[in-house]
């Protein structure tokens, strides 16, 4: 059975000989079901996590690659070495409550070195998702959405945020008051409270924080034709014009507004708030009415027209510059559920449209993030 999964807000090139993955830039992406066995569309790579400044570490697979947010994540029932707990101004342990648009992640932050192909972000703030320590989740937390705190319910050993910005919250979490969206706790005798958080101690994006490639990176995966694969593989390049192989190209920039987004037009209608999310393992846009596509009887957060339906969408970025995206959608219900790779999953979103993974096969994605320099301009910018 197909489940709704938008773990977020949240071009044609193969990917080429899994060989290029030992370069010191480059890591492999891998389509496949997951280390739960439950996933469809979702991209998983390993993560390498180390006791900072030390060589106590441990490689992590299964962690899904998310555009839709920033930071790491790892579930506390996969990580087996003890990372140093953070502690706000007054030695209280910190705790985060991460928030995506089916549910919620609960548990500490928590400090590691972070390596990832040859590169590495060091004494970096990362979340534990459930771990045992943690167990009382206030309810400023449980009331944002279901619980993604284990294995079954999350499908994946972690996220690898690698998305626009530099932090997971950002300013917003700097403040207190009514402003602050609630994003991290202090946790004292299993009483939690809301807290401001200085950036530097928010969970951070891997990226921004290497010594070299890290202004962005590139999301490359193949082709998949209508119908499915079984799994697919793809590659991840660090950097942005940094390297001969992270070359910006002939891709077209778009800027995007302060929160992440752009605008698409579909139909006539402009969708100001949409995004692009690998997080997501489909493309989700308006409703039934509006597209004219039937939902699934066997699976209603999706649709399934009795043909395939092709279709074209224009999006355009804050910067003026607009691309034309062609998709299509099909009967999910119909779908092989022993493969995990489609191109043609689609489910209704009301107002913004979800890029979800479907959208980066075949296409070669570049993220530009926020304050970094890169060929395109200064991120934060998508390039296809």
């Amino acid at each position: 059975m197909f489940s709704l999964l938008l773990i977020a807000q949240a071009n044609a090139p193969h990917c080429g000989n899994p060989g290029d993955a030992s370069r010191v830039n480059t890591q492999a992406v891998l389509v496949n079901a997951g280390p739960a066995s439950t996933y469809f569309n979702g991209a998983f790579t390993s993560v390498t996590v180390c006791v900072p400044g030390t060589n106590t570490c441990q490689t992590i697979g299964g962690v899904l690659v998310d555009t839709g947010s920033s930071g790491l994540r790892v579930l506390a029932s996969a990580l087996t070495i003890p990372l140093p707990q953070q502690t706000g101004g007054s030695g209280i342990p910190v705790a985060e409550c991460g928030q995506f648009a089916d549910g919620f992640t609960w548990g500490p932050v928590q400090m590691a070195d972070i390596n990832l192909a040859g590169e590495q972000a060091k004494n970096t703030p990362i979340q534990v998702i459930g771990a045992s320590s943690f167990s009382s989740i206030p309810s400023g937390c449980s009331n944002t959405g279901a619980p993604e705190n284990t294995l079954e319910d999350l499908g994946a050993n972690g996220i690898l945020g690698v998305g626009l910005f530099r932090q997971d919250c950002g300013i917003a979490c700097t403040f207190t008051g009514s402003s602050n969206p609630a994003l991290y706790y202090l946790c004292s005798s299993g009483a939690c409270q809301v807290t401001a958080l200085p950036l530097a101690q928010q969970v951070q994006n891997p990226i921004w924080l290497f010594s070299s490639d890290n202004n962005g990176v590139t999301i490359q995966l193949p082709a998949v034709p209508a119908g499915g694969l079984l799994a697919t593989m793809g590659v991840m390049k660090f950097g942005i014009g940094t390297q001969s192989d992270n070359a910006l190209g002939n891709a077209q920039v778009q800027t995007t507004d302060p929160g992440g987004n752009f605008t698409t037009v579909f139909n006539g209608q402009s969708y100001g708030s949409s995004f692009i999310d690998s997080g997501s393992n489909g493309l989700f846009l308006l409703d039934s009415g509006a597209t004219g596509l039937p939902l699934c009887s066997d699976a209603p957060d999706f649709y399934c027209p009795p043909t395939l339906s092709e279709f074209s969408a224009t999006n355009r970025g804050a910067n003026g510059q607009s691309v034309s995206v062609a998709f299509h959608i099909g009967d999910v219900d119909a779908l092989n559920e022993t493969f995990t790779a489609f191109s043609e999953i689609g489910g209704p979103n009301p107002d913004p449209v979800d890029w979800g993974l479907p959208f980066f096969y075949g296409r070669s994605v570049f993220v530009a993030i926020e304050g970094q320099s890169a060929p395109g301009g200064t991120g934060p910018y998508w390039a296809y």
